[in-house]
């Protein structure tokens, strides 16, 4: 089998580490099979997409609608590249999972519109498929609704043109789009369970997201609801795409 690849945002550590984990965990892949580079930290080497199975893009504090005097160097030379390698991944239908981040990298790429009309909070959130959704193969054997791990402070506010939506959230119009067949991002985290969420929360209670005094309420709340269901996702990815 090719190799699925994971690119990274994140600059901390202990929370790019534990997304790492938990991608291999829920994927069912192994080291080997999803190796990772961190476009935070270097450059994103050029890639052959017929050496790949398919490409995953994680989230993490940068937001696609920041004013680019803003954003970080890192961020903006990280933007370009991942710009530049959307659009071979569009033009090929290359398989690409893109999950938080990655919907308003994708979504902005697409010529959506990302803003922050609607910000949802760190933890658990409601999502509900679409009909498009429910026949998605992409989250077969999710039910119509479920809980899921989210929070950020951008979304994806106006499709791009010709995309499909699959699932949204009361608060949220789109948790997940698709563009041709096999270029997908969602707005919630797939990869994200228990642990993983209280880890970001802790990593990233001075980021924004949330008065740093409310941490231990979020985790808390996160605990309160049983999140079982978005972890296929990532499952149903690699099944459909390993060559």
């Amino acid at each position: 089998m090719l190799p699925f690849l994971l690119l990274s945002i994140r600059a901390e550590p202990e929370a790019a580490d534990d997304e790492y984990a938990t991608f291999l965990r829920f994927s069912g892949l192994d080291e080997h099979e999803l190796p990772r580079v961190n476009v935070h930290a270097g450059d994103l080497p050029e890639l052959d997409l017929d050496a790949w199975s398919g490409i995953v893009l994680g989230g993490g504090p940068w937001n696609a609608s920041d004013p680019d005097a803003s954003k970080s160097p890192q961020q903006r030379r990280a933007e370009v590249q991942l710009s530049a390698l959307l659009d071979r991944v569009v033009a090929q239908d290359f398989p690409f999972l893109g999950a938080c981040y990655g919907i308003g990298t994708l979504g902005t790429h697409q010529g959506g519109v990302v803003g922050r009309e609607h910000p949802e909070g760190v933890g658990p959130l409601h999502v509900t498929l679409t009909e498009e959704g429910l026949a998605d193969p992409l989250l077969a054997g999710l039910p119509r609704e479920f809980a899921a791990y989210g929070g950020h402070k951008e979304s994806l506010e106006v499709l791009p043109p010709g995309a499909v939506r699959l699932a949204t959230s009361t608060a949220c119009p789109v948790q997940a789009f698709r563009v041709g067949r096999h270029v997908y991002a969602t707005q919630f985290h797939p990869e994200l369970d228990l642990a993983g969420v209280c880890t970001r929360i802790e990593v990233y209670k001075d980021a924004g997201y949330f008065p740093p005094d409310q941490a231990e309420t979020l985790k808390e709340i996160s605990r309160a609801v049983a999140v079982e269901h978005p972890t296929r996702i990532l499952g149903n990815f690699v099944q459909l795409h390993a060559r």
